[in-house]
């Protein structure tokens, strides 16, 4: 039974992850452009949140997941503002010819900032607890089912951002420094346009 619990999490967390949105587009420019550990730390960000996410619905907590979702206004806000920060800022980065060693301290940016941008995502903690509820998940029968649900949720979700970090990491050694810079443009004004969207839906409620 509980083993259950554990793959039904996984599939939540790999299912939830796999769509292409900003955090995908980043983890594969990051990639790209700074080697799959950079890619690697990228999508291990975003899959502690979604662990977090996991955790509130999962473990039942329906007082934090009510505070969330009523404050998806500000969440949505901050999150779109952030978005637009990377996009021009990705947009006006010079690619070097060869991906060099990430220091500690680049790795821990790149997961910071997609951990932020997971958790101000307001269609995350929403697809979790709508899931979750779906399956008859919310609130687990036990601390040990929930935390293997949790488990799960997260192992899946790495899964996802393993693989995808990894395929974009072996395009590195094909791309010249001009489709480099190219990647960068355009990386940066799709989250740039995914952050502008975001804060209209955010200042239209």
């Amino acid at each position: 039974m509980i083993a259950g619990f554990f793959f039904r999490g996984a599939a939540i967390g790999f299912s939830i992850a796999a769509p292409v949105g900003p955090i995908g587009i980043l983890c594969i420019r990051r990639s790209v452009s700074g080697g799959r550990l950079l890619g690697f730390a990228t999508g291990l960000g975003s899959a502690t949140a979604d662990a977090v996410y996991g955790t509130v619905a999962g473990f039942g907590l329906t007082t934090i997941s009510g505070f969330l979702v009523g404050e998806r206004f500000w969440l949505q806000l901050l999150g779109g503002a952030f978005l637009c920060y990377l996009g021009v800022r990705i947009g006006r980065e010079h690619p070097r010819a060869e991906a060099g060693a990430v220091s500690g301290r680049g790795l821990l940016g790149a997961y910071a900032s997609t951990f932020f941008l997971t958790l101000t995502n307001p269609a995350t903690i929403l697809a979790f607890v709508a899931v979750f509820a779906s399956l008859g998940l919310a609130g687990a029968p036990s601390y040990r089912a929930a935390a293997t649900l949790v488990g799960g949720v997260f192992l899946g979700s790495m899964l996802w951002w393993t693989i995808l970090s990894q395929v974009a990491g072996t395009w590195r050694s094909r791309l010249t420094p001009g489709m480099l810079r190219g990647i960068n443009r355009l990386s940066g004004a799709v989250l740039g346009a995914f952050g502008l969207i975001a804060i209209y839906l955010a200042l239209r409620r």
